[in-house]
């Protein structure tokens, strides 16, 4: 008999490690997957931020949460912290690289050390991934990555939407987002054969709107088909989706949540 609905997206016994999950597109992550019933293993640099975030996550199931400190821009670090999310929650089945150190200057602006710098961000997604890969194989289990792309990894920033209000969209950052999406099927292709899926999600406009400036908001606006940015809750249905058994089937793949920004 074929799976049901309510059990292709049932994410109950499995174990998610999301980075970054205590900033305003990851909290979502993370409680999507906590809402689908899974164990969430939340990180961050700071292991008291973690922890203080996975104790406000929901649990219809009685699924216990944990925080680690975790930094991906240092490999030892990066190690320590999976090994200390495996200790904690016994195991991880999916992987959610999320967590991303912010490099704000455009073309102008940035230096070569601030450009290079700002790719070590992949660097740390691609050795997470890799544990994620070694650890199912080594327990002869399936697993899912998701690496968090972006709508600016596939199309360049209208110039005239930063004029005159800050500076253009990161040229490292385009850069960087770019590699995660091309990453994403590279890896796919390899570690197919080993259960292990690995496919992207890439956010359109998802502005903190207590953060971002209106100016800022009202001409992204105007640059998408939907005349609005998209709310964090807007995400929470794919990346259950791209965790559970409900996208067996998908691998190298990135999906596109963008208002239609580019369908233009």
């Amino acid at each position: 008999m074929a799976d049901t609905i309510q059990e292709l997206f049932d994410l109950t016994g499995k174990v998610a490690l999301v980075t970054g999950a205590t900033g305003h597109l990851g909290s979502a992550f993370a409680e999507a997957l906590a809402e689908a019933g899974a164990s969430v293993v939340i990180s961050s640099r700071d292991g008291g931020r973690a922890r203080e975030a996975a104790e406000k996550l929901p649990s219809p199931g009685g699924a216990t949460h944990y925080g680690v400190s975790l930094d991906k821009m240092d490999a030892a670090a990066l190690q320590g912290g999976f090994e200390a999310a495996v200790e904690a929650a016994g195991q991880v089945d999916v992987l959610v690289n999320n967590g991303l150190e912010l490099q704000g200057k455009d073309l102008t602006e940035i230096s070569y050390e601030e450009f290079a710098r700002h790719q070590v961000n992949n660097a740390g997604y691609f050795e997470l991934a890799r544990l994620l890969h070694d650890h199912a194989v080594q327990r002869g289990a399936a697993g899912s990555i998701i690496n968090i792309g972006s709508m600016y990894g596939q199309v360049g920033s209208y110039p005239d939407a930063y004029e005159g209000i800050g500076s253009a969209s990161s040229v490292a950052y385009h850069c960087l987002k770019g590699g995660t999406i091309h990453m994403t099927r590279h890896l796919a292709v390899y570690w197919a054969k080993d259960q292990v899926r690995v496919n992207c999600l890439s956010p359109g406009a998802f502005p903190n709107i207590s953060a971002a400036p209106a100016a800022l908001v009202e001409r992204l606006d105007s640059k998408c088909p939907m005349g609005r940015m998209g709310t964090s809750s807007e995400l929470k249905g794919a990346i259950v989706f791209l965790a559970s058994h409900a996208s067996s089937y998908m691998t190298g793949q990135n999906l596109t949540i963008d208002g239609g920004w580019t369908a233009w």
